[in-house]
Formats: structure tokens, C-alpha cells, sequence
């Protein structure tokens, strides 16, 4: 099948092609088996990919305003493709990011010397709604706060950057797998020829990980994954996970404390808990501490975690770290902790809470991308350039009655890569979500969930905005 009607534009990367249209050299393997394909053969494989995922029951949640919707997450078989030497670049700016974010939470709960020395606003740390005064003076094991990261890339003409981290309970790694099982079944023979670096042996790093952060003395260390329970919208995330490093899958009334420990209710008596992978908030983590109204949580919880009895992955507080705010001091703190220059870019921030930044932001709102501090998600932004008049007045109205609140960006030109819609390849913007893991050292997989806006001229690559995946192909050098 041709690519003759595909769409090349100056001004945005294309994962696949040069501007003059030849293939990129570590894609033209891809690119030659595509053009081979009948459309009635891709039509097939894009079939049994999205079937596979039907079957699956690989699914999201969105949340209206009246009700919950749950989805099939719409997958796109045409890999996107990174090279080795890509590759070794994301890991390394990667690994130096969340190294820097965890001396960081380090830092604020205890001596707080970032701020003491003016690296960073007292206010724009400790105003933040995800900032815990409940973990003042602890330290976290080994100095590990955060153990699982997904960090979004984009990719411009200028190269990759850091559009968020995502510290609190990042989800989307199952997807990641998901994908690749999907579409190295339905493409085996062009996935072996090609090289690609495999991804299903995260669930053996993410447990190694959790063993890593186990309390002292703890060598086969009982392991808990602590969901929400099934209406929540990465439900299926987390049966997925707990089957993949054989912890159990609790609820919070599953779990109990006593003089200072966590045991699970099984039913041939209580059984201790060393590791807990929460994918509770912690405003749900613990009612004697956070919400007293929480039904989602186990009372003592974090009693038990500074007394050193049981490891929470990750740590309560995280979340002041990926506050969109404080986002904009990242690359200021890779430099404070490590004396090191970025390895990846952060994209240009101008923070509301700085008069000048709110000028500039209300001055501008038809370039731009503005962003409450606290959403996730796709939720609560505006994207200027597609809003209407009546929407960016309404929007600067808020804007200007809390302006700490929002943060802006300019509208970027994520990179596009082929998709198949409607039985023709067509360019659509992509992003990448991996997975950082950091226990007595920092891990990844090689590999990431690749988010797209499947939508025409969408930059909202989000599955609760219309978005879908696809699988992201590594290759060796």
C-alpha cells in the first residue's frame, strides 16, 4: 500500500520521513514491508489488533458529567519507530530528571535548602495543594520518594521535551504491553528482522524494583497492589499489574494495622505486608491523616510507613513535584542537585502567578495552551488556537481570578506519525509516555506507551479526549 496521498508539512517532525519524503534510515525496513501490504491486508491487521484488545477487555474509563463511559482504547497497528542512539538519549536525560526530583522531595520535606538558597519560591512549593505538611521531616527509604515514573515527551524540529512528569500513581504501562503483544502477533516475522528491543519483562523489573524498596531484613517481602477498587478508571491497569509481579490485588478494607505493621485479611488468618504499589490518592490513603471521609484507604497506614514497617511506592507528597508550577523549575534543579545541564528541555512555561507571565498569557491566549496547575488528563485546558472567542474570554475570566492557579505554553507542533484511517495511511500527532523505575538504581524498559491524537488535526492525544496508542518499536544498534 502506497504512501502517495501522505501529508509532509516543513513545519512538524515526522516520526517516519524526511521533509523530501525519503524514509528515515532506522524506518525504511517498516516503510518498505508497508508498502508491500494489500490495503485488504493492513484493513486485517488493524482488525485483529483492535479485536485483540475488545478480547482483552483492555479498557479506560471517562468520566462525563453525568455518568461514567468505559472504552475499548482505540490502537493503531502502524508501529512508531526509535532508533538505538534515540533511545540512549530519552534514558539517560530520563534517569537524570527523576534523580533530580527525588533529592528534591528529599530536600523540601526536610532541610529545604532549594528553597532557603532561592533556587525556587517558598510559595510555589508550599502553597501547592499537592504539597503534604504530614511528611515534613520524614526521609524516604534510601532516598527514593518516587519508584515509578511516566514521563510525556513530544518531539518538535527542535528536538524532544518534557511536557509533564507524572510522580502520583502514572498509569498507561499496561497499554504499552498491550500494544506490543497486539502488534508483534499480527507483524512477527518484520518484528524479528527489525530488531526490536522487548518490553514484556517489565513486570520482573517493576518487581525487583518493589524488592529494592522492601523495609530492612525484608528479603521475600510480602507485596500488595492497592487499588480503588473496580470502578476506577485504570482498573484494569492494576489487575494487569498485580498479575505480572504475583502481588495481591487489595482494597483498602483488605488491609489493616496493628502495633505499627500492615497485614492482609486472607482467609487462613492475617498475612503481613512489606510493599504496598498504591494507586490510591493520598488524600484517600489514610482517614486518620488525610480524608477522614475516605472509605478507599487503611487507618495507620502512614503511621506504619515512617516507622519503617511497610514501603509505600511511591511515597505520600510526590505530588508537589509534578505540579505544573513547579515543572518550570525542573532543568533549575537537575543544575542545583547534580552541578549537570539537562540532558532533555522542558517546554517554555510562563507561570500566571508572575504578573508579567499573566500578562503575556491573557495578551496571547489565541497561541496558546493554558493549563490549570493541579489537572491531569487533558482536563481543564484551554488550547487557544481552537477555541472560540466566547471560550477564551470565559477561560480568561478564571484565569484572572486565580491566576497561581494556571500556567501557559505555546501551542507546539508535536511530531506526526502514519496511522491507518479509514484503509489510507494519514499523519497524526504522537507523543510517548515510558516508565522509569527507581529502586536501589533507576531501570527502563526500552520501550513507552505512544499516545496519538487519532482525531484530524487533534493535539490532544489523551484517551479521555478521543485519543488512542500505538506500539512504539525500539531497535538495536
Amino acid at each position: 500500500m502506497d504512501f502517495d496521498s501522505y501529508a509532509l508539512d516543513a513545519d512538524i517532525y515526522d516520526e517516519m520521513f524526511l521533509p523530501d519524503g525519503r524514509p528515515r534510515e532506522h524506518c525504511r525496513e517498516l516503510y518498505e514491508a508497508l508498502k508491500r501490504l494489500s490495503p485488504g491486508e493492513l484493513g486485517s491487521i488493524q482488525e485483529r489488533v483492535t479485536r485483540s484488545f475488545s478480547n482483552e477487555g483492555i479498557t479506560f474509563t471517562v468520566y462525563g458529567d453525568d455518568e461514567a463511559d468505559e472504552r475499548i482504547i482505540p490502537i493503531d497497528c502502524v508501529p512508531r519507530v526509535l532508533s538505538g542512539a534515540e533511545w540512549r538519549l530519552l534514558e539517560s536525560g530520563l534517569i537524570q530528571r527523576l534523580t533530580a526530583l527525588n533529592r528534591f522531595l528529599e530536600d523540601i520535606y526536610g532541610e529545604a535548602r532549594i528553597i532557603t538558597e532561592g533556587v525556587i519560591p517558598v510559595e510555589v512549593v508550599r502553597e501547592c495543594p499537592q504539597y503534604r505538611v504530614e511528611m515534613r521531616g520524614f526521609s524516604a527509604p534510601q532516598g527514593v520518594w518516587v519508584a515509578i515514573c511516566g514521563t510525556d515527551l513530544v518531539r518538535t524540529n527542535d528536538g524532544f521535551q518534557v511536557l509533564e512528569d507524572n510522580l502520583r500513581v502514572p498509569s498507561g504501562v499496561s497499554y504499552m504491553i498491550a500494544n506490543r503483544k497486539a502488534v508483534k502477533t499480527r507483524m512477527r516475522r518484520l518484528y524479528r528482522s527489525s530488531r526490536v528491543r522487548d518490553v514484556e519483562h517489565y513486570g520482573r523489573v517493576l518487581l525487583a524494583t518493589l524488592r529494592d524498596l522492601a523495609p530492612t531484613g525484608q528479603s521475600d517481602p510480602g507485596i500488595a497492589l492497592l487499588t480503588p477498587g473496580v470502578y476506577n478508571s485504570a482498573f484494569y491497569e492494576h489487575m494487569f499489574l498485580a498479575r505480572e509481579i504475583g502481588a495481591e490485588l487489595v482494597e483498602g478494607r483488605d488491609l489493616l494495622v496493628d502495633d505499627g505493621f500492615v497485614y492482609m485479611r486472607t482467609t487462613t488468618g492475617l498475612r503481613r505486608v512489606d510493599v504496598i504499589y498504591r494507586r490510591v490518592d493520598d488524600d484517600f490513603l489514610d482517614p486518620l491523616v488525610f480524608r477522614s471521609d475516605s472509605l478507599l484507604g487503611v487507618p495507620g497506614l502512614l503511621h506504619a510507613y515512617k516507622r519503617g514497617n511497610v514501603s509505600l511506592v511511591n511515597a505520600p507528597g510526590t505530588g508537589v513535584a509534578d505540579d505544573k508550577s513547579v515543572y518550570a523549575y525542573v532543568p533549575d534543579m537537575i543544575r542545583y542537585y547534580l552541578s549537570e545541564e539537562p540532558l532533555l528541555a522542558n517546554v517554555e512555561t510562563y507561570l500566571c502567578r508572575r504578573p508579567e507571565d499573566l500578562e503575556y498569557t491573557l495578551d496571547n491566549l489565541e497561541s496558546l495552551v493554558v493549563k490549570r496547575v493541579g489537572e491531569s488528563g487533558g482536563y481543564g485546558m484551554l488550547v487557544g488556537p481552537h477555541a472560540t472567542p466566547e471560550e477564551r474570554e470565559a477561560y480568561a475570566a478564571q484565569v484572572r481570578a486565580n491566576p497561581a492557579d494556571f500556567v501557559s505554553q505555546p501551542v507546539l507542533a508535536l511530531s506526526r506519525a502514519p496511522c491507518l484511517i479509514e484503509g489510507r495511511f494519514e499523519p497524526r500527532h504522537v507523543d510517548l509516555r515510558p516508565f522509569v523505575l527507581y529502586g536501589r538504581e533507576p531501570r527502563l524498559v526500552p520501550g513507552a506507551f505512544c499516545r496519538v491524537a487519532l482525531r484530524r488535526g487533534s493535539l490532544v492525544v489523551n484517551s479521555s479526549q478521543g485519543g488512542g496508542g500505538k506500539d512504539l518499536w525500539v531497535l538495536e544498534d
